[in-house]
């Protein structure tokens, strides 16, 4: 309790507590306090003024009156600041706004009322359904005030905070501090306005939805906490333009003058803008809402001028231009989720390195670090399932690329989608279009300004306990303080089109069919031992291996030896297939998303030949000396995709509708369009139909499916554990490049053939440790032992096959 009555001490005056000789008007702002869960408190305070009670009264006596004894009490010469602070977890700034200020009128005018039945009131009052309800309340002093709770929860309520920061900002600027909170900079404003702090502040984090900011968030910075401002970590912080002085010493925060309209960026930060061309698009987008008449401005005869849009429709049309540059931005994102478990919990990874390649955005810095951040991460762990409630930007998201390349090279067009997004988010926020008639009094006007006015009374608190069960005792059902929900609906969420290019199709001079032939022709050489044909096109298929589609070519044709079982090669073969691995492995970068290299590490498992002496000589013994396999990335975006492929099959080779699932799915409601065949279903489509009748299985089966990944995960962990052995641990150390880059101060020389135990764990622990312990632990009976079992058992097993 007494951190709670320091804090609000300190947010309620941030400016600290200060006299004045002036009679001030009353101010009202929101404080946003956050607490060890996360969880956001919006923290109402009204200050207003009181007269320093003052008894040091002029006494004055005169001959011309009698009986003068009463000393004259002279008006107050300095004010004290008094607030009413009211604490919620729900954020309704202009209710909280309107029931400090009815307290206040009753004070200040003296009306007839008593103030513990207003705060009795105020408690006992039910917030209605989440959802787009509304409902009159009221104090009890003649008033009429009006709840209105959004339709969806998820969108941020902005009311004309984002137009606002527009109008004081400007556009680039504004964009400019948009970057610098995707790419997690510290972001500070300042001004001689508190609520102007609060609303900026609410408006910057408005515009990353649907990303939402999870490092410190504090509009309203209080004086003595300023040292905050030196954190390491990002932040979104406001403070005071009085303290201005103090903050521009700062090197690594980027400042908002929301006064003056300007930022400062500091030269020692980097500033990532937007790719192109979504920057250009973005930008002439802005222009055409912020500045309609900028596009009429030359023409010699121009239209009649139409009423601008006010700062609530405004505010929404601007927030539409931020939705759709992050649908475009994310444009198939859900092809390049990896499921890694349903049951209990799904558990998402989101595979960046494909999703970069793919929009042909591997070496931009933006989005790289966007995808790097926490905001992401939370984004893909929100809205990674594929069953769950869906939102405007799941709808948006899954638009064709082609739709939004055509609204962008026709202005009406995408006025027209513009407008349509900002009409949704409008009524997202104002779902009800005839308001009910509200009636709050206000004090009379220049009330502060009057002289004589007693200080605020303390209240009673078993006066207020009492009224308060009084009327807890009339709505017994009824909780105090609490807002109902409605129960999400959830459905399956559109996976919406692949991943395309954001500058679109590109071409290779790699990619021609010819050279994809001499791929195809030299893997039939070698495998039909025509030796003579294959030294003719080997050199040709090496050169073609440049090329990503030549690349891939190889592993498809290797593939299709193996399932025909020819992995077992003669002493020529493995050495031209060793060649051509080698070759495919030299040119692989993240460009290509791994997927050469995933393709190849099975295949240098399955390919080898027989040697003297019973010895068997795997291909993997000859690939080592490639960086690919010390890239952890690579290992958990392999390792991420082969558990996915083994949960897609492990469900779609179940028995369906064992346990009359279809049936009690129709009771919860109507199916969804009829499913894709066998080899159509993805993993996310079989996930959607599983969490959608997890709520109708028996403790028995969901406990059984759980078991069921649990062995799956598992199992892949021993696997992937082998092959960090098989290519990490060489047999001759001396030989092996990799490890020559990294010598280790106690390497036992007299034995090159036999690795010990503490160079083996020296060489794979640190690939190995972070990937299987982040999947093992998705297994709740798993301990420390477990890992150290696995390790050895796959090590041991090494040296017994070589």
């Amino acid at each position: 309790m007494v951190c709670y009555t320091l804090c609000f001490f300190q947010f309620c005056q941030p400016g600290g507590w200060r006299l004045s000789r002036e009679r001030k008007a009353p101010t009202f702002f929101t404080v946003v306090l956050t607490d060890i869960d996360s969880d956001r408190h919006y923290c109402s305070c009204l200050t207003f003024y009181e007269a320093e009670v003052n008894l040091q009264g002029t006494k004055t006596t005169d001959a011309d009156e009698d009986e003068e004894e009463d000393g004259l009490i002279q008006p107050a010469q300095v004010f004290a600041p008094k607030s009413l602070i009211l604490v919620s977890r729900l954020d309704y700034p202009e209710i909280f706004r309107g029931c400090l200020g009815l307290i206040y009128t009753v004070y200040v005018d003296s009306l007839p009322f008593p103030l513990e039945g207003l705060v009795s009131n105020l408690f006992t009052c039910m917030v209605p359904v989440a959802g787009g309800s509304q409902k009159l309340f009221s104090l009890g002093v003649g008033d009429r005030q009006l709840i209105q709770t959004p339709l969806n929860d998820n969108l941020p309520v902005t009311c004309k905070s984002v137009a606002l920061l527009f109008q004081q900002l400007g556009i680039q600027n504004v964009l400019s501090l948009f970057c610098a909170v995707l790419t997690e900079h510290k972001v500070l404003f300042h001004s001689t306005s508190y609520q102007r702090l609060g609303e900026a502040s609410r408006a910057l984090e408005a515009l990353m939805f649907p990303l939402k900011y999870s490092y410190p968030y504090i509009p309203i910075l209080p004086s003595r906490l300023l040292e905050v401002l030196s954190s390491p970590t990002p932040f979104i912080i406001g403070v005071h333009s009085m303290f201005q002085s103090e903050i521009q010493e700062l090197l690594d925060v980027i400042i908002a003058d929301l006064d003056g309209g300007t930022i400062k960026i500091p030269e020692c930060i980097h500033l990532s803008q937007l790719p192109e061309p979504l920057l250009h698009t973005t930008q002439t987008a802005l222009s055409l809402v912020l500045h309609p008449d900028l596009e009429i401005a030359d023409t010699a005869f121009p239209p009649p001028r139409t009423a601008p849009s006010n700062l609530k429709l405004l505010d929404k049309e601007v927030r539409a231009v931020f939705l759709r540059l992050f649908a475009q931005l994310f444009q198939g994102y859900r092809s390049c989720l990896q499921l890694i478990r349903i049951h209990s919990e799904p558990v998402i990874h989101f595979h960046k390195t494909a999703f970069l390649g793919q929009r042909g955005l591997i070496e931009n810095d933006f989005l790289t670090k966007v995808l790097d951040g926490m905001a992401f991460a939370g984004f893909v762990s929100e809205r990674g399932p594929p069953y769950r409630a869906c939102d405007l930007f799941d709808e948006l998201v899954a638009f064709d690329m082609e739709r939004f390349k055509e609204e962008a090279a026709s202005p009406a067009k995408l006025q027209k989608h513009m407008r349509e997004l900002s009409d949704q988010l409008y009524k997202n926020e104002n779902p009800n279009p005839h308001m009910a008639f509200q009636k709050v009094p206000r004090p009379t006007e220049g009330s502060h300004l009057r002289v004589h006015v007693v200080p605020f009374p303390l209240l009673d608190d078993e006066k207020v306990e009492r009224l308060l069960a009084e009327g807890l005792a009339k709505h017994p059902s009824a909780p105090a303080i609490t807002t109902t929900t409605r129960a999400e609906r959830k459905c399956v969420v559109p996976a919406g089109p692949p991943v395309v290019s954001i500058m679109g199709k590109m071409g290779s001079v790699f990619n021609s069919a010819r050279r994809l032939e001499v791929v195809r022709s030299c893997i039939s050489f070698i495998f039909d031992n025509k030796t003579q044909e294959t030294e003719k096109t080997l050199p040709a298929a090496l050169r073609a291996l440049k090329g990503k589609a030549a690349r891939q070519c190889l592993t498809e044709e290797l593939s299709l030896h193996v399932q025909q079982n020819r992995a077992i090669l003669d002493h020529q073969q493995f050495d031209y297939v060793i060649r051509m691995m080698n070759c495919a492995l030299q040119d692989c970068s993240s460009s290509e998303e791994y997927t050469v290299a995933s393709a190849l590490l099975p295949l240098t498992t399955a390919f080898y030949r027989k040697l003297p002496a019973g010895v068997s000589q795997f291909a993997y013994t000859c690939v080592q000396d490639h960086p690919i396999w010390t890239n952890q990335q690579f290992w958990e975006a392999t390792f991420y995709s082969e558990v996915q492929n083994q949960i897609r099959a492990l469900y779609l080779t179940a028995p369906e509708d064992k346990l009359g699932i279809t049936a009690r799915l129709k009771e919860q409601g109507p199916l969804p369009p009829a499913a894709p065949s066998a080899l159509e279903r993805t993993a996310m489509d079989l996930a959607a139909e599983q969490l959608r009748a997890w709520p109708c299985l028996s403790k028995e089966k969901q406990q059984e499916l759980v078991k069921n990944e649990e062995s799956t995960v598992f199992s892949q962990a021993i696997h992937y554990a082998s092959l960090l052995v098989y290519l990490l641990v060489p047999l001759d150390t001396s030989k092996n490049k990799l490890l020559r880059a990294n010598p280790v101060a106690d390497w036992e020389s007299g034995s090159n053939s036999i690795v010990t135990n503490r160079r083996a764990e020296q060489l794979v622990a640190p690939h190995c440790t972070p990937l299987i312990f982040s999947q093992l632990n998705l297994i709740p009976n798993y301990s420390p032992k477990l890992y150290q079992q696995l390790f050895w058992h796959s090590t041991k097993k090494r040296m017994a096959l070589e």
